[in-house]
């Protein structure tokens, strides 16, 4: 009856339409169902496999610690729609009793890729301070629908097609309705607040569209259930809306993953973003620290001896004047002045030689490791075997920094590597090795050098030391290797710059 009601609404709607190209039409999803099943859930898939990629590599975006949730909604909701198709398959093999297990496993299978697409939303609201409150409620409900799902598989009597549609639009009302509303709007707000400053303006307009995709979603998926006797299935159902419409809710289905498998690929170009503008950062702060050490050398070359010289002529002549004389305590005066402008250049000069601020190159390596620059693009371990007591200059402390922070750029940039291993030790000779791996592409066979691995060569050398750079055999990747004397703080150096 209600049905007929359905169809006599939507014929004064469309009063035109052609019924038999509507149940034409219609056969056609019928015979190519299978087909269109079999896109459904490969779409969904390839969308978890896309994102699983890219969470192998490291990010500052909160976005990215919640797309492991909507990779693994997209694993576990292709499966779950292919287990539609091969699943019936298997009850003419295997007894009733195996049947019914398969069965309540596929739809376990489909109330996890359900949570998951609740967990992706609650996650992108959660550094929003707005999904904290929801955890405990989605966890108890997830326990409660299992507890369900197996008293209904094993009461009786059972009839297995009615357990699973009804199983099918509870956990449609309950979980992907509103899961996939907190995922719409949790990477709205997501969007709108963290991505938009980077000035990306395709990548916003690509998360929008998976917004809205994932809503569409939800509430194709909750709420037009397969056909069941309470309400609202028993009135808005795959039925009836097929039989209103003449396309069934799976071609839409289809075309949503379509969408959301298009606009996330897409929008993982975040990413890259990202990694651009980290790049760009590290680019500026090599520049920065190159003129600081410019302006370091021409105070120490030019300055400072400017400097020592004007107070040897002033002392010079304080010693020819009369000690007693105004003119002589004029001149102490301004040898002391002198001696103060002299000191002010050596702290600025050990400012600039040291940016990170340390005396310790210990833990201005440390520092440097740990800097999120790096740390997020790639994986650093640090083995330090250095005896307590080793220590540098402020100026080779500032070479060994520089020569660090220019080998881990170029991993970042070039190497395409996903672990750094750098070990600091001595040699029997006591010299200082400095080596860093990864596990990147490593080098090609004709090397050309730029500006930057002639300055490492260059403060190797005035450190005293060596540079190598070769490919790792037979490992992939690159080692770059750093030998300098160990002992390279004189008893001057302690006292002056």
């Amino acid at each position: 009856m209600r049905r007929g009601k359905i169809l006599q609404f939507f014929d004064i709607l469309y009063p035109k339409r052609d019924h038999h190209v509507m149940e034409n039409l219609r056969l056609f999803f019928q015979y190519n169902e299978p087909l269109f099943q079999f896109i459904y859930g490969l779409t969904f898939f390839v969308l978890g496999v896309a994102i699983a990629l890219q969470a192998r590599y490291s990010s500052r975006l909160e976005i990215a610690r919640s797309l492991r949730w909507l990779a693994a909604f997209g694993f576990t909701h292709g499966l779950y729609v292919w287990g539609e198709l091969f699943v019936p398959v298997q009850a003419s093999y295997f007894p009733p009793l195996f049947m019914q297990g398969v069965h309540f496993l596929h739809l376990l299978l489909l109330a996890l890729s359900y949570v998951c697409l609740f967990e992706f939303g609650l996650a992108l609201l959660r550094p929003l301070r707005m999904g904290n409150t929801l955890r405990g409620l989605v966890a108890g409900w997830h326990i409660l629908f299992t507890l369900l799902m197996v008293r209904a598989a094993f009461s009786t009597p059972f009839d297995l097609r009615s357990f699973h549609d009804h199983v099918e639009a509870l956990a449609g009302y309950m979980i992907a309705f509103p899961g996939g509303l907190f995922a719409a709007y949790g990477l709205r707000e997501q969007t709108y607040r963290l991505i938009a400053p980077l000035d990306a303006p395709q990548v916003v307009s690509m998360l929008r569209t998976a917004g809205i995709t994932l809503a569409l979603f939800g509430a194709l998926r909750g709420l037009i259930p397969p056909p069941i006797q309470f309400f609202p299935g028993s009135w808005l159902n795959l039925r009836t809306f097929e039989d209103a419409l003449g396309v069934p809710v799976l071609v839409f289905l289809v075309l949503l993953g379509g969408f959301l498998l298009f606009s996330m690929v897409r929008a993982l170009e975040v990413f890259h973003v990202e990694m651009e503008r980290t790049i760009e950062h590290m680019e500026q702060q090599q520049i920065l620290q190159a003129e600081r050490e410019r302006i370091a050398r021409e105070l120490h070359d030019n300055t400072l001896q400017m400097a020592y010289t004007a107070g040897l002529l002033i002392d010079s002549a304080r010693k020819l004047a009369d000690a007693d004389s105004p003119i002589a305590q004029r001149l102490e005066r301004a040898v002391q002045a002198l001696n103060e402008v002299i000191a002010d250049l050596r702290r600025n000069m050990q400012d600039l030689h040291s940016p990170l601020g340390e005396n310790n190159p210990r833990r201005a390596i440390r520092q440097l490791v740990d800097d999120p620059r790096f740390r997020t693009l790639v994986e650093i371990h640090l083995e330090d075997t250095l005896p307590e007591e080793w220590t540098l200059s402020p100026r080779h402390t500032a070479h060994l920094l520089a020569i660090l922070q220019e080998a881990l750029s170029n991993v970042v940039r070039h190497a395409r590597a996903t672990r750094v291993t750098l070990q600091l030790r001595q040699d029997e000779a006591g010299n200082t090795l400095l080596t860093l791996e990864d596990d990147g592409e490593g080098m090609p066979a004709q090397v050309r050098e730029g500006y930057g691995l002639r300055n490492m060569r260059e403060r190797a050398r005035m450190m005293g030391g060596t540079l190598v750079l070769s490919n790792r055999s037979p490992e992939k990747g690159t080692r770059l290797m750093l030998i300098f004397p160990s002992d390279t703080l004189s008893s001057s150096e302690r006292t002056r710059v």
